[in-house]
């Protein structure tokens, strides 16, 4: 019973992997385009441009929510793990973004405050902290 019972387990963890990896797939797919789509395919026409920002908002929801459901199939200390590297993510992004954009706004830094640069930040923290939580757990 217990070997089926971990089989079970196993099966779901694979199955809540591959869902929030098509949601994250289509995210980014409705990214590219909603970006590159008004330049290269519909020239700025403001309908499509709106519609592929809509649609790219509503794969964003369904990650936020595939993300939530794959936390919740967690384990306790992968969990921890997952959220102190959020907590460090949410960190730098509010506490990084904001003083980022002081430095814009007070022309402390000779260039614009571009959001990819605070989207980076935030990624590569959220990727560090995980590393780092498997590791020191390991």
């Amino acid at each position: 019973m217990k070997d089926h019972q971990l089989s079970a387990n196993k099966d779901r963890i694979i199955k809540q992997n591959r869902i929030l990896a098509y949601w994250t797939s289509g995210w980014m797919l409705t990214m590219a385009l909603a970006t590159f789509g008004p330049k290269f395919l519909w020239n700025f026409n403001s309908w499509l441009t709106g519609g592929a920002i809509l649609i790219n908002l509503l794969f964003g929801i369904g990650l936020i929510m595939g993300k939530k459901k794959w936390l919740k199939q967690l384990d306790e200390l992968q969990l921890k793990i997952q959220l102190d590297a959020m907590a460090m993510a949410l960190g730098v992004g509010i506490v990084g973004g904001l003083s980022y954009s002081l430095m814009d706004t007070t022309n402390l830094i000779p260039m614009d405050a571009e959001i990819s640069i605070l989207v980076i930040a935030i990624s590569l923290t959220y990727l560090a902290g995980s590393i780092i939580g498997t590791r020191r757990y390991e």
